[in-house]
């Protein structure tokens, strides 16, 4: 299913709450982070340790800095004009946001106040604590699938598939726009069983507008080296173009716009 990733809502007035989080930067950011140029925040702490994780200065919440909401959305708003001009809006990434749920929602409403399209970026592993009004302020969601495989999921990971699946088909239920998010990791999730796994699994749903096929890299070795934590997949080769465009042939071969 092929469409624009936008999910058109009107300005509302700016929210008065405010919650307390921890984030590790934010940023502004161009064609990564969902459609157009976005204000990115990105939280700290995650519950996962994907093997091929290019941030590991986010995996724990005491490492990030204490922040509010208002703070943020403040910032934000700095930018608004440029930001719509390029038909862009704001993203909550991590880490993981679902980790920090009331802090994530506060910062989506906040965001929406100022009338900007508003993006989730989530692995679906914490799905279950994204409440309908979280989600209600939610324009997009990435969604990282990591493995079709459970086995592979769990190696990969250190967790389970089967809440992002949960999160996903609740997702399509709500009609909320999807794009879908895979790392190719030669070796590990390039078979082509686990790659067409996961197509089915989203053509199934009617809500993914895109799926970004990405190619795993090792531009965070130098992260992993600072902190003394050896890169797991330190040996692992990065897939070639050819190996990246028959991915992205198997999720158009379900009907969907792959990249």
């Amino acid at each position: 299913m092929s469409g624009a990733a936008t999910r058109i809502v009107p300005a509302a007035p700016a929210p008065a709450e405010t919650a307390e989080g921890a984030v590790n930067s934010w940023d502004l950011s161009t064609g990564v982070d969902g459609p157009g140029t976005r204000f990115v925040v990105f939280t700290a702490g995650c519950p996962l340790r994907c093997l091929y994780c290019q941030n590991p200065e986010t995996w724990r919440m005491r490492d990030g800095m204490p922040t509010s909401s208002t703070d943020l959305v403040a910032r934000a708003a700095r930018f608004v004009p440029f930001i719509r001009a390029s038909g862009g809006g704001a993203t909550v990434s991590g880490g993981e946001p679902l980790l920090q749920p009331r802090f994530t929602a506060a910062l989506l409403r906040g965001f929406r106040g100022l009338g900007l399209h508003t993006a989730l970026d989530t692995s679906g592993y914490l799905g279950d604590r994204a409440d309908d009004a979280l989600l209600d302020a939610t324009s997009l969601v990435l969604l990282d699938v990591k493995s079709w495989d459970r086995a592979l999921y769990r190696r990969l990971t250190g967790g389970e598939l089967h809440p992002t699946l949960v999160f996903a088909r609740r997702l399509a239920r709500r009609g909320v726009p999807v794009h879908l998010r895979f790392v190719l990791v030669p070796g590990l999730t390039g078979a082509a069983a686990n790659v067409s796994g996961i197509a089915r699994f989203a053509a199934s749903l009617g809500n993914v507008e895109r799926v970004d096929v990405l190619p795993f890299h090792k531009l965070g070795a130098g992260k992993y080296r600072a902190l003394g934590i050896p890169f797991p997949l330190a040996g692992t080769p990065t897939p070639t173009l050819g190996q990246v465009a028959r991915a992205q042939r198997q999720f158009a071969a379900e009907g969907l716009s792959a990249y």
